[in-house]
């Protein structure tokens, strides 16, 4: 900035006039852009070459700018996660460089016309004095990659003296399962005990066959002090044995790592997932409910197998039990939600527990409640699942995994009673959805409420032993966008509080794992003697039918042409309505290709959800204004997976392609799912889809803001593909060989299930379970999350 005013006076003064002049408090980063490239457009070539790179700085770095004239204050982010903020003079070019604090409370004085002299003592949120002596990421390319920091940054800092060891040591006395002691004994007291009675435990099994088992030598290896969970077979038995021997000899993060990987530590597992009609069929697209479901159900199926795996191999005949945690709805319309409890399909030692949502006075709440008008009844929720599990359990989890904001909070209630690892998966965090979400959360807190979500987003995330994200960009966002979990650390919420530091993307809780795709559902359109077969002339009725009414809408007048599906919740975020604008919009693609929308209902009346309902009503104005009722169809129809799977490649026969239009998509089960089916991908370039696809390699980018770009790719991708089949042929395979390479359940289960290992260890060793965190957390939980919700309750 010095640099800047310094050298290029003139055309920095010139510059913030215009953005004076466009008469807005706030203008976005985008808005700041597009100013400074008309200012450019409007000076001479000669000129332009006189701007510095110290001005393209300002302008490429800056993130919001909060105008009062004669004062501009700027928000910079020079690097991810790095951020300034600056006071400038609009007519005398002072500047200077201003606290989070100054450039919060001023937006703060520009929506609520509070003073600053009077605004000097607002409640301030800050979790950086909590964090000082904890070692945080230093470069951007190491954040979701915490767990490697850690292992590597405090295991070696703790092994440096006897303390370390000793606390290893004692860790392996702690395991247990149903008050059955685990891999030792308390023959084994010191040390020094267990490296004698290792030697002799490797002297003694070199001479045993490697394929004898447990069952072979435990007599053995109990009068030496040993218990169960070393290995099923001796030569497992041998090699983790040997490890733990190294370890203790030479201690080293990449070893600790690999022995903490053999430690039978987790038999039990509770998922948290409130919202939404959860369910196993029946449920996809009705209200709140969509990707998460699909996501938690493939979760539990492989962490589940990993688990049953895992415990094999540890020499433990222990059946693993999951339990997937969510609400019962009383009146369940066509699903099973009314179900106390149901066992999942695929596995053995699954289950979904359902356990109502109960009023002040205790009475069950029977309706199903929107997502953002959940918040009064967690609190209730969270003591109600902690009784249930603790039965079905026989006692507590051993490991509990949060989903969305409901989720999160709710798990982190029953770790911080139960005294158990939580992880935290966020799915989407609403607050980057919704522009301006918190600078005005008074004009929308009636509707969304997010004062309480982003009050337990807040809780959880400080309360998580670690936080699972699909991607990067979800911790970090890009060199050009904000991160969802970035956008948490600086923010206010006039009149009600102002966070100085939130969370910090570089806290090496952050981990990345991506999802995978059901193989048995998701393959490739080319795997002919796998396909239902049987599900294709239902599936040609459906997508060539005539029937229009309550499930239907639309004709498809010449089935020669390629279709272009898109299936997601029909609420503004999908983006379905702009889709089947930029269709509307563009004469030749609707000559090209038809359109295949599933999403929502029909029919408004059917619909519970405002925001749905709405986005219906678009639809059938769309539909009606460009007359598309001949390219579309519309349909309601609630898939199994295989129906699911069978209508993607049914897509990818007719040589068509997925669209995927979303303003923002976290992740993208979906883009998954198309792609393994080999069908052409063409998603929104915000969020997930943008490190999932290789933009013109496995699939293609799409700007949601700029349909026509969008649709003039579309377009130009099926006049290739029509003019040269290899075109459309090399996008599918390479489609393919994307999601095998990356994106498999199989990968994620034993990646989730290591961390859990690493982080209750490194719990163990260094009090991660810090507790005047914790106190601070339960003080603002108390204090100001409560408050918003008995507000809630009154209606306030």
């Amino acid at each position: 900035m010095e640099k800047a005013v310094q050298l290029q006076r003139e055309y920095i003064y010139q510059l913030i006039q215009r953005l004076v002049k466009c008469e807005k408090q706030f203008l976005l980063r985008s808005e700041i852009v597009e100013a400074f490239n008309v200012h450019l457009q409007e000076m001479k070539s000669s000129r332009k070459r006189q701007y510095s790179n110290s001005v393209y700085d300002i302008v490429s770095t800056a993130q919001e700018a909060a105008i009062e004239v004669p004062w501009l204050y700027l928000c910079s982010r020079p690097s991810i996660g790095v951020w300034k903020y600056y006071r400038i003079h609009a007519e005398l070019l002072e500047y200077e460089e201003i606290t989070a604090q100054s450039f919060l409370k001023f937006k703060e004085h520009l929506v609520d016309n509070i003073h600053a002299e009077y605004n000097n003592w607002p409640l301030e949120i800050d979790f950086a004095p909590f964090n000082r002596e904890f070692p945080v990421l230093k470069q951007t390319r190491s954040i979701g990659k915490g767990v490697e920091f850690l292992n590597k940054k405090i295991s070696s800092t703790l092994f440096e003296s006897d303390k370390g060891i000793e606390a290893l040591f004692n860790f392996l006395r702690v395991h247990k399962y149903k008050g059955t002691q685990l891999m030792l004994s308390s023959k084994i007291k010191t040390l020094d005990e267990l490296q004698a009675a290792l030697r002799k435990a490797d002297k003694y099994l070199s001479r045993i066959s490697a394929n004898d088992t447990w069952n072979d030598v435990d007599n053995d290896l109990r009068t030496m002090g040993f218990e169960a969970g070393w290995g099923r077979t001796v030569k497992q038995i041998s090699n983790t044995m040997a490890l733990l021997s190294d370890l203790l000899e030479a201690p080293d993060p990449e070893r600790l790592e690999r022995f903490l990987d053999r430690i039978p530590m987790i038999f039990k597992i509770a998922i948290i997932t409130p919202h939404g009609f959860f369910g196993q069929s029946n449920v996809l697209g009705k209200p709140d409910t969509g990707g998460q479901v699909v996501y938690i159900l493939d979760q539990a199926r492989a962490l589940e197998a990993e688990m049953k795996n895992q415990i094999y191999n540890h020499g433990l005949d222990i059946q693993p039990k999951i339990l997937i945690i969510t609400r019962l709805i009383p009146e369940a319309q066509d699903t099973t939600c009314d179900f106390p409890m149901e066992k999942v399909i695929g596995c053995e030692h699954t289950s979904i527990v359902r356990i109502p949502f109960r009023d002040e006075n205790g009475a069950i709440v029977p309706h199903w409640i929107s997502r953002f008008e959940i918040w009064p009844y967690l609190e209730r929720f969270a003591h109600d699942v902690e009784k249930e599990i603790g039965f079905i359990f026989e006692g507590k989890p051993d490991f509990i995994i949060g989903n969305y904001s409901d989720g999160n909070l709710v798990a982190s209630l029953l770790s911080r009673s139960l005294h158990v690892t939580q992880c935290n998966i966020a799915h989407a965090l609403e607050k980057t959805k919704y522009l301006y979400s918190a600078l005005y959360w008074k004009d929308n807190d009636s509707q969304y409420h997010f004062s309480c979500q982003f009050t337990a987003d807040l809780i959880a995330m400080n309360s998580a032993d670690f936080i699972i994200t699909s991607t990067f960009q979800e911790i970090a966002g890009t060199d050009e966008t904000v991160g969802q979990y970035e956008s948490y650390n600086t923010f206010t919420m006039p009149g009600l509080y102002r966070v100085i530091h939130g969370i910090n993307v570089f806290d090496p809780k952050f981990n990345i794992i991506s999802p995978g795709v059901d193989e048995k559902f998701f393959f490739p359109y080319t795997e002919k003697e796998k396909r239902f077969s049987i599900q294709l002339k239902r599936i040609e009725q459906m997508v060539f039918g005539d029937a229009v009414g309550d499930e239907s809408y639309g004709v498809l007048k010449d089935r020669k042409k390629p279709l272009l599906f898109s299936m997601a919740r029909l609420d503004y975020i999908k983006n379905i309505t702009g889709l089947v604008r930029w269709f509307g919009e563009n004469p030749a693609l609707c000559e090209e290709a038809n359109l295949l929308i599933i999403a929502g209902y029909i029919n408004p009346d059917h619909s519970s959800d405002t925001e749905e309902r709405k986005q219906i009503c678009l639809m059938h104005e769309l539909i009606e204004k460009y007359k598309l009722f001949g390219h579309i169809r519309w349909l309601t129809a609630k898939l199994d997976k295989n129906m699911t799977g069978e209508l993607y490649r049914f897509v990818a026969d007719n040589r068509g392609a997925f669209i995927q239009p979303a303003w923002f998509e976290a992740f993208g089960l979906t883009i998954l799912e198309a792609m393994s089916s080999g069908l052409p991908t063409f998603a929104t370039c915000y969020g997930g889809p943008l490190e999932i696809i290789e933009n013109g390699i496995s699939g293609f980018h799409i700007e949601p803001d700029n349909g026509e770009k969008s649709s003039e790719i579309i377009l130009d991708f099926l006049k290739k593909a029509k003019k040269d089949r290899s075109v459309w042929d090399t996008i599918s395979a390479q489609s393919i060989e994307r999601v095998q390479k990356c994106y498999t359940w199989k990968l994620y289960s034993a990646r989730i299930l290591r961390l859990s290992r690493i982080y209750a260890f490194l719990k163990y060793m260094t009090n991660l379970e810090r507790v005047e965190t914790q106190r601070y957390l339960e003080m603002f939980y108390a204090s100001v999350y409560r408050s918003l919700v008995d507000k809630m309750r009154t209606g306030q």
